[in-house]
């Protein structure tokens, strides 16, 4: 989830500042991890049929693994457990991708994170991309063969030592068709590619800078970014997570019990290098002490004085408004955070972190709770005055919505 938030938060940024952007989500689809979870699958899926058969050892532990199972039996019936090995295990690989591609696609959805382009790890294979990738660095000079393996020559750049491409078996390492695929974004036309990995692919970073440094593309061409972990809290107690165990909170549970507007906020108030406490019970409060509530709630707050203007019959229309003094230092502050969004939206952009859109829109929002609850924004008795205010709320509200939208979060017009 912080993943997402961070990258959809980011390339909205991008764009705002004026970026061409495209998100695109790399579906790891090949490889030894997709061979266990198609082992993983028929295990679980002849386990319905009273079969004695243990998860494979680095197999996916999971009770999602058994819906997916039940699921394939209602569709399939006992009918592939007679079926050829190797036919077998290609329909067990591709429909437990089916499936988990299927509902990461639904949560991303619903966590307000739409991609442009879903690209398949085994289309690189299917057109033999990963092979033109090392035919490249091959003819750049920077492999060679020792044991019967293809190895790359990623210490010359930096790395701390070389990398396999071919396995002694022949087969391709992850490395070899990650190299591939950020070979195929250069020859798509991208001048900048933004990375976005998990905490536990750090030690990844140097053999894939190496990579693109030896397939002559331009220094800057990749940037890397680590999502640290999160720890959810709850009750002061951290839960157990664990993929594999099948011991995680799926993305769709958090929404479920928080919400998308606070899930997303919490994820991205912070420098996604650092780990983030998420506070379950915290991120339920409908209180000023929830940083989601403290904005929103000024965006309501607003909402509710043009609610009550309407309602006054209070018409501004007409009034000549003088902007040459301010009243008090709430109206020149609340004005000067007005005037810093598009300075703040370019440095955000500029320093990829979006935790600076969150930090501005908290800070503008503070300066106009202070402003509302010092000052008399509807004043019959001076129109003036009156709209003048309006016009800073109006301008407030605007800049809320705007940043707010930067960020994936909803402005609501009451709460």
């Amino acid at each position: 989830g912080k993943c997402a938030a961070f990258g959809d938060a980011l390339a909205r940024v991008l764009k705002k500042a004026g970026f061409s952007v495209e998100k695109e989500y790399y579906i790891n689809d090949a490889g030894r991890q997709i061979d266990l979870l198609g082992l993983t699958l028929e295990c679980r899926y002849r386990q319905l049929f009273g079969e004695e058969v243990e998860i494979p050892e680095g197999g996916y532990k999971g009770d999602y693994m058994i819906d997916i199972a039940e699921d394939l039996k209602k569709e399939k019936g006992d009918s592939l457990l007679s079926l050829p090995d190797e036919e077998k295990t290609e329909i067990f690989k591709s429909y437990a991708v089916s499936k988990i591609l299927q509902s990461i696609q639904k949560d991303l959805s619903d966590f307000q994170v739409h991609f442009d382009v879903w690209f398949s790890e085994k289309t690189l294979y299917q057109n033999h991309e990963v092979e033109k990738a090392l035919d490249q660095l091959t003819k750049q000079g920077f492999t060679y063969e020792k044991d019967g393996a293809l190895w790359l020559k990623t210490q010359q750049w930096g790395d701390d030592k070389d990398r396999v491409l071919i396995r002694e078996n022949g087969s391709p390492t992850y490395f070899a068709s990650d190299i591939a695929y950020h070979f195929n974004k250069w020859q798509r036309g991208f001048e900048r590619v933004i990375d976005i990995w998990g905490a536990d692919h750090h030690g990844y970073i140097p053999r894939m800078k190496a990579a693109v440094n030896a397939l002559g593309l331009k220094k800057d061409f990749l940037e890397i970014f680590i999502v640290q972990f999160v720890t959810l809290l709850r009750n002061g107690q951290p839960e157990r997570m664990s993929t594999r165990q099948g011991e995680f909170i799926p993305l769709r549970n958090l929404i479920d019990e928080v919400g998308v507007d606070v899930a997303r906020y919490y994820f991205l108030m912070r420098d996604p290098a650092t780990h983030l406490e998420f506070d379950i019970e915290e991120a339920k409060k409908t209180s000023m002490d929830n940083p989601v509530y403290y904005v929103q709630y000024a965006y309501a707050r607003i909402s509710s004085v043009f609610r009550e203007m309407e309602k006054k019959n209070l018409s501004t229309i007409g009034i000549e408004q003088k902007y040459e003094s301010f009243h008090n230092e709430h109206e020149k502050l609340l004005a000067k955070n007005l005037i810093y969004f598009p300075e703040v939206v370019k440095r955000s952009a500029l320093a990829r972190q979006p935790y600076m859109i969150c930090n501005y829109v908290t800070d503008l929002a503070g300066s106009f709770h202070t402003f509302y609850n010092n000052n008399r924004i509807l004043d019959e008795e001076n129109l003036e005055l009156t709209a003048f205010r309006l016009q800073l709320c109006r301008a407030t509200r605007q800049v809320l919505k705007n940043a707010l939208d930067l960020l994936g979060v909803s402005a609501p017009e009451t709460m």
